[in-house]
């Protein structure tokens, strides 16, 4: 994507405001989710090291004289690090010689193992994490109400969304990679499939070097795909494998959870531990989610009609985008996403917390048969929060697949996705 076509992102203001303070940013996520194109917007010159004419003589000179490859313009983007890892302490020894900021962007799909840098790069790199596109970034959301207003007491939510069910699932099918966003219908939901054969059979494998079965790799994720939105244990996700697989130990399952979570592929939602008034046992398993909605269609081979005639998972894979778009939007705001679930049942999809201690809380419904219960469960759970310890809510919003916001005499927002934005 050239920059002429450049889809803005929310974590540009993020990426400007880094590359001011800091002498190196590093952009981490998952392969294909933009981090190459929005990095050489703001880059003024590049270094590609997965450049297939050049790649072995990077990687040859990195181990020889790694500061000949931070030569050029700054900011300098050296694209895909990992693959020399000691391009990382050749980064950090530049920045304290230089003493300047916004000299590096770094990009990377995996997450290195601890022992290959010798610095944490603490003082001198600003690490950002980009996800695939949200709605608002694709263009599809009309981005109407702001989670920011929200935060700031602006609770005026009059407005409708043009997204109708159809294009909802459609959406969460494609997946908001910015390669497939303006593609014909099948070949997007194509692509998406290529993406997750990828995964399959490449690179959960290349991000630690321990080659693993892809057969197990393929039985994992769609256990994972069927526990969407679930506090489902390892132990279940271990039987689901068992189903169809020789006996496979808790120990290898967790082994292929890390090192989907170092490649992008997973994101689980954790637990949120408020201070509450009664004493309640609080859940404290994350929640189960990819780092998009359409690698669970991909690998359960699920398209957009399909979807359509299973709306008990069309709802579970509608909490996913939701999440997805949610942490993108909360990270514009410097905030953070977790769950809510206690042991008398009462939960929470989301909470949106931010650093300054501001937070809000979030029931998704695909459709509008259950906005009663989720207002009345969001009025419970804020009375439940000590108000002594806690900030009261900022907001408390029910997220729908449907076309009109409005706030409700309760003082719940009822809120399209396809109206939100960062």
């Amino acid at each position: 994507m050239g920059k002429a076509q450049y889809l803005p992102r929310v974590c540009d203001l993020e990426l400007q405001a880094a590359l001011e303070r800091m002498g190196a940013v590093l952009i981490e996520g998952s392969k294909w989710c933009g981090k190459t194109s929005t990095a050489s917007h703001f880059a003024k010159s590049t270094l590609f090291m997965q450049d297939p004419d050049s790649a072995t003589s990077y990687r040859l000179l990195a181990d020889t004289k790694p500061s000949l490859l931070l030569q050029g313009d700054n900011p300098r983007l050296i694209d895909e690090w990992q693959m020399s890892p000691v391009l990382w302490d050749a980064v950090r020894f530049e920045v304290d010689k230089r003493a300047e900021s916004g000299q590096f962007i770094l990009t990377g799909s995996a997450v290195p193992a601890d022992n290959v840098v010798a610095h944490t790069g603490t003082g001198r790199f600003a690490r950002i994490q980009m996800r695939p596109m949200s709605l608002y970034e694709s263009k599809e959301s009309n981005g109407a109400v702001s989670l920011s207003d929200l935060f700031s007491g602006k609770h005026e939510v009059d407005s409708r969304s043009d997204l109708s069910i159809e294009q909802i699932a459609f959406a969460a099918c494609r997946g908001g990679w910015p390669a497939t966003v303006n593609k014909a219908d099948r070949t997007a939901l194509q692509m998406s499939v290529d993406y997750v054969e990828a995964i399959i059979n490449q690179d959960v494998s290349r991000v630690d070097g321990v080659e693993k079965n892809p057969h197990r790799v393929r039985l994992l994720l769609r256990s994972i795909a069927r526990n969407i939105a679930t506090q489902a244990s390892i132990q279940t996700l271990r039987s689901d494998v068992e189903a169809t697989e020789a006996s496979i130990s808790d120990k290898t399952v967790a082994t292929y959870l890390n090192a989907l979570r170092r490649i992008f592929v997973i994101e689980p939602l954790p637990a949120w531990s408020p201070s509450v008034r009664s004493k309640t046992a609080i859940r404290t398993s994350p929640k189960h989610h990819f780092v998009d909605p359409s690698i669970a269609t991909a690998v359960m081979r699920i398209n957009t009609r399909s979807l359509l005639h299973d709306f008990e998972y069309f709802g579970f894979l509608f909490e996913s985008l939701c999440v997805r778009d949610v942490r993108i939007y909360a990270q514009g705001n410097d905030g953070d996403v977790l769950h809510y679930r206690d042991r008398s049942g009462l939960e929470a999809d989301m909470i949106v917390q931010l650093h300054d201690g501001r937070w809000g809380a979030i029931e998704v419904k695909l459709g509008n048969k259950e906005i009663e219960e989720a207002s009345e469960n969001l009025l419970k759970l804020k009375h439940k929060v000590n108000a002594d310890k806690m900030q009261a809510p900022s907001f408390l919003m029910i997220l729908t697949g449907g076309q009109f916001a409005f706030r409700r005499k309760d003082g719940v927002l009822v809120v399209p996705i396809g109206c939100l934005k960062s």
